[in-house]
Protein backbone atom coordinates (compact mmCIF):
# COMPACT_ATOMS: atom_id res chain seq x y z
CA UNK A 1 0.00 0.00 0.00
CA UNK A 2 1.51 3.21 -1.02
CA UNK A 3 2.12 6.02 1.20
CA UNK A 4 -0.54 8.52 0.66
CA UNK A 5 -3.54 5.67 1.00
CA UNK A 6 -1.83 4.93 4.60
CA UNK A 7 -2.47 8.68 5.26
CA UNK A 8 -5.59 8.35 3.64
CA UNK A 9 -6.87 5.70 5.54
CA UNK A 10 -5.78 6.74 8.78
CA UNK A 11 -7.58 10.21 8.66
CA UNK A 12 -10.34 8.85 7.40
CA UNK A 13 -10.01 6.10 10.69
CA UNK A 14 -9.21 9.26 13.17
CA UNK A 15 -12.24 10.97 11.81
CA UNK A 16 -14.88 8.04 12.26
CA UNK A 17 -13.61 7.70 15.44
CA UNK A 18 -14.06 11.23 16.11
CA UNK A 19 -17.65 11.21 15.37
CA UNK A 20 -18.29 7.60 16.79
CA UNK A 21 -16.58 8.56 20.20
CA UNK A 22 -19.94 10.66 21.51
CA UNK A 23 -22.34 8.03 20.22
CA UNK A 24 -19.91 5.24 22.01
CA UNK A 25 -19.79 7.79 25.65
CA UNK A 26 -23.88 8.07 25.66
CA UNK A 27 -24.38 4.37 24.83
CA UNK A 28 -22.01 2.85 27.47
CA UNK A 29 -23.32 5.58 30.23
CA UNK A 30 -27.03 4.97 29.02
CA UNK A 31 -26.42 1.60 31.25
CA UNK A 32 -25.35 2.99 34.41
CA UNK A 33 -27.56 3.92 37.21
CA UNK A 34 -28.01 7.68 37.25
CA UNK A 35 -26.29 8.45 40.83
CA UNK A 36 -23.62 6.59 39.33
CA UNK A 37 -23.15 9.08 36.28
CA UNK A 38 -23.58 12.16 38.50
CA UNK A 39 -20.80 11.06 41.59
CA UNK A 40 -18.31 9.68 38.81
CA UNK A 41 -19.28 11.19 35.44
CA UNK A 42 -19.58 9.40 31.74
CA UNK A 43 -18.57 6.00 31.63
CA UNK A 44 -16.84 4.32 28.84
CA UNK A 45 -17.50 0.85 29.47
CA UNK A 46 -20.99 -0.84 30.11
CA UNK A 47 -22.87 -1.10 33.15
CA UNK A 48 -25.57 -3.38 34.07
CA UNK A 49 -28.45 -0.74 33.65
CA UNK A 50 -29.21 -1.20 30.04
CA UNK A 51 -32.46 -3.43 30.11
CA UNK A 52 -34.03 -1.53 32.69
CA UNK A 53 -32.77 1.29 31.24
CA UNK A 54 -34.25 1.22 28.06
CA UNK A 55 -37.35 -0.73 29.22
CA UNK A 56 -38.75 1.71 31.40
CA UNK A 57 -38.14 4.86 29.31
CA UNK A 58 -39.74 3.65 26.39
CA UNK A 59 -42.82 2.02 28.49
CA UNK A 60 -42.90 5.59 30.30
CA UNK A 61 -42.22 3.42 33.92
CA UNK A 62 -39.71 6.38 34.68
CA UNK A 63 -39.32 9.60 32.70
CA UNK A 64 -35.99 10.99 31.31
CA UNK A 65 -35.09 13.15 34.71
CA UNK A 66 -35.58 12.43 38.19
CA UNK A 67 -38.18 14.20 40.37
CA UNK A 68 -36.47 15.20 43.50
CA UNK A 69 -36.04 12.70 45.56
CA UNK A 70 -38.27 10.14 43.62
CA UNK A 71 -38.20 9.15 40.17
CA UNK A 72 -41.51 9.83 39.63
CA UNK A 73 -43.31 10.10 36.31
CA UNK A 74 -43.02 13.22 34.55
CA UNK A 75 -43.86 14.12 31.16
CA UNK A 76 -44.71 11.82 28.20
CA UNK A 77 -42.76 8.00 27.84
CA UNK A 78 -40.06 7.55 24.95
CA UNK A 79 -42.49 5.64 22.99
CA UNK A 80 -44.62 8.09 22.96
CA UNK A 81 -41.91 10.58 21.83
CA UNK A 82 -40.22 8.10 19.04
CA UNK A 83 -43.97 7.53 17.79
CA UNK A 84 -44.58 11.30 17.87
CA UNK A 85 -40.87 12.38 15.86
CA UNK A 86 -41.66 9.09 13.70
CA UNK A 87 -45.09 10.79 12.69
CA UNK A 88 -43.18 13.83 12.19
CA UNK A 89 -40.61 12.71 10.22
CA UNK A 90 -42.61 10.57 7.76
CA UNK A 91 -45.57 13.49 7.51
CA UNK A 92 -42.57 15.72 6.91
CA UNK A 93 -41.36 13.88 4.16
CA UNK A 94 -44.25 12.68 2.43
CA UNK A 95 -46.25 16.13 2.36
CA UNK A 96 -43.12 17.84 0.81
CA UNK A 97 -42.54 14.91 -1.77
CA UNK A 98 -46.04 14.85 -3.22
CA UNK A 99 -46.63 18.38 -3.13
CA UNK A 100 -42.97 18.74 -4.65
CA UNK A 101 -44.08 16.76 -7.52
CA UNK A 102 -47.27 18.22 -8.60
CA UNK A 103 -45.54 21.67 -8.37
CA UNK A 104 -42.85 20.37 -10.34
CA UNK A 105 -45.32 18.18 -13.07
CA UNK A 106 -47.43 21.22 -13.73
CA UNK A 107 -44.67 23.69 -14.50
CA UNK A 108 -42.66 21.42 -16.50
CA UNK A 109 -45.30 19.69 -18.76
CA UNK A 110 -48.52 21.98 -18.51
CA UNK A 111 -46.67 25.04 -19.61
CA UNK A 112 -49.21 27.62 -18.64
CA UNK A 113 -48.55 31.45 -18.45
CA UNK A 114 -46.10 32.64 -15.61
CA UNK A 115 -45.37 29.33 -15.38
CA UNK A 116 -41.65 29.98 -15.04
CA UNK A 117 -41.94 33.41 -12.89
CA UNK A 118 -44.25 30.96 -10.80
CA UNK A 119 -41.15 28.73 -10.10
CA UNK A 120 -38.99 31.29 -9.26
CA UNK A 121 -41.40 32.88 -7.16
CA UNK A 122 -41.04 29.61 -5.15
CA UNK A 123 -37.71 29.03 -5.68
CA UNK A 124 -37.06 32.21 -4.03
CA UNK A 125 -39.25 31.32 -1.30
CA UNK A 126 -35.58 29.66 -0.29
CA UNK A 127 -34.19 33.12 1.48
CA UNK A 128 -36.91 32.73 3.69
CA UNK A 129 -36.47 30.69 6.57
CA UNK A 130 -39.03 29.25 8.78
CA UNK A 131 -37.93 31.51 11.53
CA UNK A 132 -39.34 34.84 9.11
CA UNK A 133 -42.80 33.39 8.72
CA UNK A 134 -43.69 31.05 11.89
CA UNK A 135 -45.23 33.83 13.63
CA UNK A 136 -48.15 34.49 11.08
CA UNK A 137 -47.84 30.14 10.77
CA UNK A 138 -48.53 30.31 14.15
CA UNK A 139 -51.58 32.60 14.25
CA UNK A 140 -53.36 31.15 11.16
CA UNK A 141 -52.69 27.59 12.71
CA UNK A 142 -53.66 28.32 16.48
CA UNK A 143 -57.31 30.18 14.27
CA UNK A 144 -57.73 27.35 12.53
CA UNK A 145 -57.79 25.53 15.95
CA UNK A 146 -54.95 22.78 14.97
CA UNK A 147 -52.26 23.70 17.93
CA UNK A 148 -51.47 20.05 19.44
CA UNK A 149 -52.82 18.25 16.21
CA UNK A 150 -50.69 16.45 14.43
CA UNK A 151 -51.80 18.24 11.29
CA UNK A 152 -51.38 21.31 12.65
CA UNK A 153 -47.47 19.88 13.25
CA UNK A 154 -47.31 19.13 9.56
CA UNK A 155 -48.92 20.72 7.12
CA UNK A 156 -47.45 23.86 7.61
CA UNK A 157 -44.10 22.96 6.73
CA UNK A 158 -44.74 20.56 3.54
CA UNK A 159 -44.18 23.24 0.97
CA UNK A 160 -40.59 22.77 -0.36
CA UNK A 161 -38.68 25.11 -2.93
CA UNK A 162 -36.07 22.61 -2.82
CA UNK A 163 -37.96 19.55 -3.04
CA UNK A 164 -39.76 21.37 -6.03
CA UNK A 165 -36.47 22.92 -7.53
CA UNK A 166 -35.07 19.04 -7.62
CA UNK A 167 -38.07 17.09 -9.34
CA UNK A 168 -37.99 19.85 -11.69
CA UNK A 169 -34.69 19.88 -12.90
CA UNK A 170 -35.26 15.96 -12.86
CA UNK A 171 -38.69 16.27 -15.05
CA UNK A 172 -36.79 18.49 -17.23
CA UNK A 173 -34.64 15.85 -18.43
CA UNK A 174 -36.78 13.18 -19.27
CA UNK A 175 -36.80 12.93 -22.75
CA UNK A 176 -38.96 14.29 -25.20
CA UNK A 177 -39.71 11.04 -26.99
CA UNK A 178 -41.48 9.75 -23.57
CA UNK A 179 -44.03 12.48 -23.55
CA UNK A 180 -44.78 11.65 -27.45
CA UNK A 181 -44.94 8.11 -26.77
CA UNK A 182 -47.25 8.76 -24.19
CA UNK A 183 -49.82 10.81 -26.33
CA UNK A 184 -49.72 8.79 -29.49
CA UNK A 185 -51.15 5.96 -26.61
CA UNK A 186 -53.53 8.15 -25.58
CA UNK A 187 -51.98 8.67 -22.39
CA UNK A 188 -53.64 11.46 -20.40
CA UNK A 189 -51.48 13.33 -17.53
CA UNK A 190 -52.64 11.53 -14.65
CA UNK A 191 -51.60 8.12 -17.11
CA UNK A 192 -48.77 9.55 -17.82
CA UNK A 193 -47.60 10.77 -14.11
CA UNK A 194 -48.78 7.61 -12.68
CA UNK A 195 -47.18 5.54 -15.37
CA UNK A 196 -43.97 7.30 -16.21
CA UNK A 197 -42.84 9.58 -14.27
CA UNK A 198 -43.79 8.03 -11.38
CA UNK A 199 -41.99 4.99 -11.58
CA UNK A 200 -38.60 7.18 -12.93
CA UNK A 201 -38.95 9.24 -9.97
CA UNK A 202 -38.32 6.47 -7.69
CA UNK A 203 -34.31 7.03 -6.92
CA UNK A 204 -34.90 10.99 -6.80
CA UNK A 205 -37.69 10.25 -4.03
CA UNK A 206 -35.90 7.91 -2.37
CA UNK A 207 -32.85 10.68 -2.51
CA UNK A 208 -35.75 13.68 -0.97
CA UNK A 209 -37.32 11.47 1.19
CA UNK A 210 -34.05 10.87 3.06
CA UNK A 211 -33.18 14.31 3.02
CA UNK A 212 -36.82 15.52 4.18
CA UNK A 213 -37.13 12.67 6.56
CA UNK A 214 -34.16 13.55 8.75
CA UNK A 215 -34.97 17.55 8.28
CA UNK A 216 -38.65 16.94 9.36
CA UNK A 217 -36.91 14.72 12.40
CA UNK A 218 -34.89 17.62 13.92
CA UNK A 219 -37.50 19.89 13.69
CA UNK A 220 -37.41 21.39 16.90
CA UNK A 221 -38.95 25.22 16.73
CA UNK A 222 -41.94 24.40 15.24
CA UNK A 223 -42.63 21.82 18.02
CA UNK A 224 -41.96 23.44 20.74
CA UNK A 225 -44.79 26.34 19.47
CA UNK A 226 -47.25 23.74 18.41
CA UNK A 227 -47.66 21.66 20.87
CA UNK A 228 -48.07 22.53 24.73
CA UNK A 229 -49.72 18.37 25.27
CA UNK A 230 -47.10 16.31 26.05
CA UNK A 231 -48.51 13.94 24.61
CA UNK A 232 -47.24 15.71 21.56
CA UNK A 233 -43.51 15.79 22.83
CA UNK A 234 -41.25 14.71 20.21
CA UNK A 235 -37.90 12.84 20.92
CA UNK A 236 -35.86 16.35 20.68
CA UNK A 237 -38.07 18.13 23.32
CA UNK A 238 -37.68 15.73 25.60
CA UNK A 239 -34.14 15.69 25.68
CA UNK A 240 -34.48 19.71 25.74
CA UNK A 241 -35.91 18.94 29.15
CA UNK A 242 -32.71 18.44 31.05
CA UNK A 243 -31.71 21.62 30.54
CA UNK A 244 -35.22 22.44 32.32
CA UNK A 245 -34.07 20.18 35.31
CA UNK A 246 -30.74 21.77 35.49
CA UNK A 247 -32.04 25.34 36.04
CA UNK A 248 -34.33 23.91 38.75
CA UNK A 249 -31.47 22.51 40.16
CA UNK A 250 -32.55 18.92 40.17
CA UNK A 251 -30.64 16.05 39.14
CA UNK A 252 -31.57 15.24 35.52
CA UNK A 253 -31.39 11.14 35.19
CA UNK A 254 -28.39 11.15 33.08
CA UNK A 255 -28.44 7.66 31.59
CA UNK A 256 -32.45 8.08 30.34
CA UNK A 257 -31.33 10.91 28.91
CA UNK A 258 -28.13 9.16 27.26
CA UNK A 259 -30.59 6.18 26.49
CA UNK A 260 -32.90 8.90 24.83
CA UNK A 261 -30.49 10.35 22.66
CA UNK A 262 -29.45 6.58 21.23
CA UNK A 263 -33.05 6.11 20.57
CA UNK A 264 -33.71 9.29 18.71
CA UNK A 265 -30.32 8.50 16.15
CA UNK A 266 -31.64 5.11 15.63
CA UNK A 267 -34.93 5.68 12.77
CA UNK A 268 -32.46 8.79 10.65
CA UNK A 269 -29.49 6.03 10.61
CA UNK A 270 -32.10 3.09 9.79
CA UNK A 271 -33.06 5.91 7.01
CA UNK A 272 -29.95 6.73 5.38
CA UNK A 273 -28.46 2.75 4.74
CA UNK A 274 -31.85 1.36 3.51
CA UNK A 275 -31.85 4.09 1.22
CA UNK A 276 -28.59 4.88 0.18
CA UNK A 277 -27.80 3.66 -2.95
CA UNK A 278 -31.04 5.47 -4.31
CA UNK A 279 -30.05 8.02 -2.32
CA UNK A 280 -26.93 8.50 -4.53
CA UNK A 281 -28.11 7.53 -7.36
CA UNK A 282 -30.72 9.56 -7.25
CA UNK A 283 -28.37 13.08 -6.67
CA UNK A 284 -26.77 11.85 -9.35
CA UNK A 285 -29.60 11.62 -11.79
CA UNK A 286 -30.52 15.07 -11.30
CA UNK A 287 -26.97 16.35 -13.14
CA UNK A 288 -28.50 15.37 -16.10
Amino acid sequence: MKKQQIIDHAILIIGALFLLLPLWIALASSTHAPEYIAKNGVQFWFGDEFFSTYKNLLSGASSIFLNGDTSSIQGASGLTMLKNSMILGLGFAIGKIVLSMMAAYAIVYFRFPLGSLLFWIIFSSLLLPLEVRIIPSYEIVAQLGLVNTYSGLILPLIASATATFFFRQFYLSVPEELVEAAQLDNAGPVRFFLDILLPLSKTMIAAIFIIMFVVGWNQYLWPILMTTDEQFKTLLLGIKDIINVLEEGKIPAYNRVFALAIVSIIPPVLIVIIFQKWFIKGLVETEK
